[in-house]
């Protein structure tokens, strides 16, 4: 027997009804779509949503009290807080998950996420240049770093830093290289300036394996503090990289993509493709892409420490173990639920105003 798909089999049964019925099934209007006033935007969970050991998700999912499970055909289902309208989404892990993810619940017809915040809040390396393990960067930038030509660093000429330089370019230091459309990202910074104004005196605690950490980077002065509220730009790319010739890379990517008035702070691997559905999102008015925030809270530092080899130091951060896993989920859920809360608490303002506008 052939099976249909769910939805032409809802059509079916539908039309079915509607003949059986009459003109009273077919005057029967579909329900409103649910107004959705935040989503929250979180990028893996390691097991179950709750009681066990927590993912990116699992701290909404249980204080935000998100109990309304929602069918959803891609990684993860959605959970709905219907009383707060806090929506809540796992997009699995890389660019072409968070893409594709947010692209179908933006077109969802059960939802009316027109006048919705959309929050990324999630884990990231973070550059000891800029700051600690568990500290928390409010994104002003997104930018794409695996839009690329690359060499292998065996066989690139003996005067380039690097093997991986922009497709417009004729090499790593071209000057005239411009980013390809999708590459960069500004996020509505009116917006970004209001949450760090809100959190950066959010309270993110400290631990002694946290302050054992960061006293080995010695050279690195915003590494040694504790865990604090900071704005920054972000480096998105589908690989994991570490190390402190590829943390060069990263901070002179930025620099080249943004003319030198960037600076990268976070690394991570889904924020890009966030950026790239919302911004085709914008223009059917089912999204306003001025309404986004990006959070992420630093669980590696992006190189070594001294007397650390790279690849020994990546064998030993892995997504069940990174040094400050925990303290930075508490980070994410800290900073992120404050201006969540703000949000909610003047939705008669915020709905139709977004925070920080003139």
């Amino acid at each position: 027997m052939r099976l249909l798909p769910i939805r032409a089999y809802c059509m079916a049964m539908a039309l079915a009804a509607a003949a059986w019925g009459g003109a009273d099934a077919l005057a029967q209007a579909p329900p409103a779509p649910i107004v959705v006033k935040v989503v929250v935007i979180t990028t893996f969970e390691i097991g179950a949503d709750s009681g066990d050991a927590p993912g990116e998700f699992q701290f909404w999912y249980e204080r935000q009290q998100l109990n309304t499970r929602l069918p959803f055909a891609h990684h993860h289902d959605l959970f709905l807080n219907p009383r707060t309208g806090v929506l809540g989404m796992v997009t699995g892990e890389g660019t072409a998950n968070s893409g594709s993810a947010v692209m179908e619940l933006g077109m969802d017809p059960r939802f009316d996420p027109t006048q919705a915040y959309w929050i990324v809040a999630g884990i990231a390396g973070i550059d000891p240049e800029d700051a600690s393990i568990g500290s928390a960067v409010w994104v002003h930038r997104v930018i794409d770093g695996g839009l690329a030509f690359e060499i292998d660093s065996r066989e690139i000429p003996k005067d380039w830093s690097t093997g991986i330089f922009p497709l417009d370019s004729h090499g790593p230091d071209d000057s005239k290289a411009k980013p390809a459309e999708g590459q960069i990202f500004t996020l509505n910074t009116r917006l970004v300036d209001w949450a760090y104004a809100l959190t950066r005196n959010v309270d993110l605690g400290d631990e002694d394996h946290l302050r054992s950490a960061r006293a080995r980077y010695t050279d690195y002065p915003n590494a040694r503090r504790p865990p604090f509220v900071l704005e920054g730009d972000d480096l998105a790319a589908m690989r994991f990289w570490h190390g402190r010739l590829m943390n060069d890379w990263a901070n002179h990517w930025v620099r080249l993509m943004t003319h030198g008035q960037g600076n990268m702070v976070t690394s991570e691997m889904e924020d890009s493709g966030v950026m790239v559905a919302l911004s085709y999102l914008g223009p059917t008015h089912k999204v306003d892409p001025n309404r986004v925030l990006i959070l992420r809270t630093g669980s590696n530092f992006t190189i070594p420490p001294p007397g650390r080899s790279a690849a020994d130091n990546l064998a030993q951060e892995s997504e069940s173990s990174y040094t400050a896993l925990l303290p930075s989920l508490e980070a994410a859920y800290k900073v992120g639920s404050t201006v969540v809360a703000a949000l909610l608490k003047d939705w008669s303002v915020y709905r139709d105003q977004t925070p920080g506008s003139p």
